[in-house]
């Protein structure tokens, strides 16, 4: 059985048109709850491409999550297998693994779940309204979008 193709999910309008406003403060270092800016290597150009992500920190281990299905970062990540993340002030360099299927449902139903839960009221009601459609089938976003494990490099 041959995969299906993951395609883009539609982003929505707002992510559009506060994207690159919420890139400039992530960069000026203002604080955004999970999101944080990742570099990666284009697939192509081989030039750094940075861009606005929210990674899921829990017991120590980081997770970054294609929300939005198969877009540029993911296909660069995929092909890079590492980044650049800024977590606080500091720029750190991961290798990425991407999870299969099977671990992504397991991410997705024992570590994201509980983590949206565990944020405060009101990022977890606007995160669980963003994450509506990931959070009402869990192995459909699993097959839809990605999971990539961020492990610190040395050095």
């Amino acid at each position: 059985m041959t995969p299906q193709p993951r395609t883009p999910i539609r982003l929505p309008v707002f992510v559009e048109v506060l994207g690159p406003v919420g890139r400039r403060l992530l960069a000026l270092g203002i604080p955004m709850g999970p999101d944080t800016l990742m570099t990666v290597r284009g697939r192509s150009s081989g030039m750094p491409r940075t861009v606005a992500v929210a990674v899921v920190e829990v017991d120590g281990r980081r997770w970054v999550v294609g929300a939005y299905g198969e877009v540029n970062w993911v296909r660069n990540l995929r092909v890079a297998r590492e980044a650049e993340v800024r977590i606080g002030r500091r720029w750190l360099r991961f290798s990425a693994a991407e999870l299969s299927g099977d671990e992504a449902t397991v991410f997705y139903r024992d570590l994201l779940v509980p983590y949206v839960d565990r944020q405060r009221p009101i990022l977890r009601s606007f995160v669980r309204w963003l994450l509506r459609d990931t959070l009402a089938d869990l192995p459909a976003a699993a097959r839809t979008r990605p999971v990539f494990e961020l492990r610190a490099q040395p050095g």
